[in-house]
C-alpha cells in the first residue's frame, strides 16, 4: 500500500429538517389546536483514530463527505428523524486542522479518540411551541439549522518514541533492521529510504520502544530539496533523536563532519522545538575501518564536530555495539518518562 501522510478533504454536516405547521383535526374536536412537530437533527462528522490504519491514502482520492439532513416535522406532533452521523477512521498520530484559519481542529493520538469535525445543524421548532393564551392558532414554525461544512487539512505524525537522523546511505534502515523486526530495504549501493519505517526494539520481555526512520535529509532539505524535509512531521512526537553518521563514505572527499553539521542546522531551519530535542550521535559503519584504526577515527570526529553529548559507534551491518545502544535509549526513555509532566487534558471541543 502506497504511504500517504497528508490528505485534504471537506465535510459538510447535515440540515436540520424544517419545523411543521399543523392543526389537530378530529371528528367532535373542532378547536384542535397546533400539533405541528419539530424537524430531525441533521448528521455531523466525526474522525476517529484507528490503530488497524496506517496511511491516509482513502483520503487522498476520496475528498467530499457530507452527513444528511434531518428529516422535517409533521403533524400529530410527529418530530422528524435525526440523520445517523458519518464517522472517518484514520490512523492513529493524524493531526487534523482547518485549511482555512489554520485551526488545530484535533491531535488523534491514541485509539479510538474521537473528534468533531462538522456539527449537524439543530431542527427546527413546529407550530406547537408557538401557542399562547393570546395566540392559540399558531402558524409560526422555524427553518432547521444548517450544518458547518469546513476543508481540512489531514497530517499524520507516527507515534515513535526515537526518531532516526541521517544523510542518505547513513545507514538508518540497516540500524533499524538490526535493533527490531523491521525489514526496509537495504543494499550495497548507494539509495535512500522512500517513506518512513516503524520498527518495535524489544529491549526486555516487558520492555520494548517504537523507532522511526525517515527518508536521509540532504543540505537544503528545510529549502524543498530531496525527500527527507517532506517526513520530519514525523519526528515532531519523538523523545530522543539518534543522529547517524557514516564515518566511511563511498565517495573519499567526503567530509563526515561537514555533513554532520549540515543535518543539524537542516533540523534548526526547519523546527526550533525538533531543534531542541535531545540527540544523541551515532557513528556506523565501523566494520568498514580497520580496527586498529577506528578508535582513532571516532575520537578525531568528535574532537573536530566538537559534541559534547553521547556518542556511540557502532556496525550496523553486523550488529555490533547495537545491543548496549538500545539498552542506553530504553533507560534514558525511563527517566524521560518520569520526569515528564502529566499531559494536559484536550482543549474544549476538540475531542469527545
Amino acid at each position: 500500500m502506497k504511504f500517504i501522510d497528508e490528505a485534504r478533504i471537506e465535510v459538510a454536516a447535515g440540515k436540520g429538517g424544517n419545523g411543521a405547521v399543523s392543526f389537530r383535526r378530529e371528528k367532535f374536536i373542532p378547536l384542535g389546536g397546533p400539533d405541528g412537530g419539530d424537524g430531525g437533527r441533521g448528521g455531523s462528522v466525526w474522525a476517529v483514530a484507528d490503530r488497524n490504519i496506517n496511511t491516509l491514502v482513502e483520503y487522498r482520492y476520496t475528498r467530499h463527505f457530507k452527513a444528511r439532513n434531518g428529516e422535517g416535522g409533521r403533524g400529530s406532533d410527529c418530530y422528524g428523524k435525526g440523520a445517523d452521523d458519518i464517522t472517518l477512521r484514520v490512523p492513529v498520530g493524524t493531526v487534523i486542522r482547518d485549511e482555512d484559519s489554520g485551526e488545530l481542529i484535533a491531535d488523534l493520538a491514541q485509539d479510538g479518540q474521537r473528534a468533531l469535525l462538522a456539527k449537524g445543524g439543530k431542527g427546527g421548532l413546529g407550530n406547537l411551541h408557538f401557542k399562547s393564551s393570546t395566540n392559540r392558532a399558531p402558524r409560526q414554525s422555524t427553518p432547521g439549522e444548517p450544518g458547518e461544512e469546513r476543508r481540512l487539512q489531514l497530517e499524520l505524525r507516527v507515534l515513535a518514541d526515537v526518531g532516526l537522523l541521517g544523510m542518505p546511505n547513513a545507514g538508518k534502515s540497516t540500524f533499524i533492521r538490526a535493533v527490531s523486526a523491521a525489514r526496509p530495504k537495504v543494499a550495497d549501493y548507494p539509495f535512500t529510504t522512500l517513506h518512513p519505517n516503524l520498527g518495535v526494539v524489544r529491549v526486555d520481555t516487558d520492555r520494548s520502544f517504537v523507532i522511526a526512520d525517515i527518508p536521509g535529509l540532504i543540505e537544503g532539505a528545510a529549502e524543498g530539496h530531496g525527500l527527507g524535509h517532506q517526513f520530519l512531521r514525523h519526528l515532531a512526537r519523538t523523545r530522543l533523536l539518534l543522529h547517524l553518521v557514516d564515518l566511511a563514505p563511498f565517495d573519499p572527499d567526503t567530509d563526515p563532519v561537514r555533513e554532520a553539521r549540515a543535518i543539524v542546522e537542516e533540523l534548526r531551519k526547519y523546527d526550533e522545538e525538533l531543534y531542541r530535542k535531545p540527540r544523541w550521535l551515532v557513528l556506523n559503519k565501523l566494520d568498514l575501518i580497520p580496527e586498529a584504526e577506528r578508535q582513532a577515527r571516532v575520537d578525531a570526529f568528535v574532537e573536530t564536530y566538537e559534541w559534547q553529548g553521547p556518542v556511540f559507534a557502532i556496525a550496523a551491518i553486523s550488529g555490533n555495539n547495537c545491543q548496549p545502544l538500545t539498552y542506553a535509549i530504553m533507560d534514558a526513555l525511563d527517566e524521560m518518562k518520569r520526569t515528564e509532566a502529566p499531559p494536559a487534558e484536550d482543549a474544549e471541543g476538540t475531542a469527545e
